[in-house]
């Protein structure tokens, strides 16, 4: 069950952000493919999560435009956004003393007014988002006293229970082990094809590549290339983007760049 709200589209023109008086992104220019998987890949400090932040009107530009449905995003009121576009962060703050229920509850904020209260759509949006995240065994369990993997699948499930179109997630697998990483990217493609725009910040690029259906391949604050991962990802734009030489051969199952005899070759 995604709530799907109708079509919408979210993109960078020419955008720029900065921290502080350095550039980060500049003069950027990017637009989500509309229901599918969008991996951000590229090394360390290259501008991935600062493009996110962006992207989802947490960090102002300071030049260009951040447009959600061909409109400013800047000039949305925030409930209004936040029932389009939801983010997954890199760095979550668990609140104490709440258990994962009611932290997935938080996800239906944008959903609630002073004359729209708790209605059975809700609870149900919840019960799909402990489920998707495998979440059922652990629902009256508190955060402080659930594993770092476990607590990144409630943030998830917060995320899902929200029912945006649009989702954007930075390292969403960063603390998972190798079983539920695959969960987690199975589940993000189970989204998509339900009808979610979604974005991801990944560091590995075998899970980029199997799982995304457009990659956007950044270094120092600029696009290098994108495009789909078979047509896009050459063992050239590998030593371009990290520094390694490598071979790449498709995976038998899916198809997707695997990358092999893997050698490092110089500092970024």
């Amino acid at each position: 069950m995604v709530d799907q709200t109708g079509t919408v589209s979210l993109s960078a023109d020419n955008l720029t952000l900065q921290h502080g008086k350095t550039t980060i992104i500049e003069s950027l220019n990017l637009t989500l493919p509309l229901g599918k998987v969008t991996a951000i890949v590229g090394p360390n400090g290259c501008g991935k999560s600062t493009l996110l932040n962006g992207l989802s009107r947490i960090h102002h530009p300071i030049g260009g435009t951040v447009l959600l449905n061909g409109k400013d995003i800047h000039k949305y009121p925030s409930k209004e956004v936040a029932r389009k576009l939801a983010l997954l962060p890199q760095d979550t703050i668990s609140p104490d003393g709440i258990n994962v229920e009611e932290l997935i509850r938080f996800g239906r904020h944008p959903h609630q007014s002073t004359m729209k209260q708790w209605k059975m759509s809700d609870q149900e949006a919840i019960d799909y988002a402990l489920n998707a995240a495998d979440l059922n065994g652990l629902k009256d369990r508190l955060l402080n006293t659930l594993s770092g993997g476990q607590r990144q699948r409630a943030w998830i499930a917060m995320s899902i229970a929200q029912e945006t179109p649009l989702l954007l997630l930075d390292e969403p697998t960063s603390a998972l082990d190798l079983g539920h990483q695959i969960e987690v990217f199975e589940l993000i493609k189970e989204l998509s094809e339900e009808g979610k725009t979604i974005a991801m910040v990944v560091h590995d690029l075998p899970s980029a590549c199997r799982y995304a259906d457009h990659i956007v391949a950044m270094k120092d604050g600029k696009i290098v290339t994108q495009g789909c991962p078979k047509k896009i990802m050459t063992k050239e734009l590998v030593l371009a983007l990290y520094g390694i030489e490598c071979d790449l051969i498709p995976d038998p199952m899916t198809g997707s760049p695997i990358l092999i005899n893997i050698k490092r070759v110089k500092s970024l």
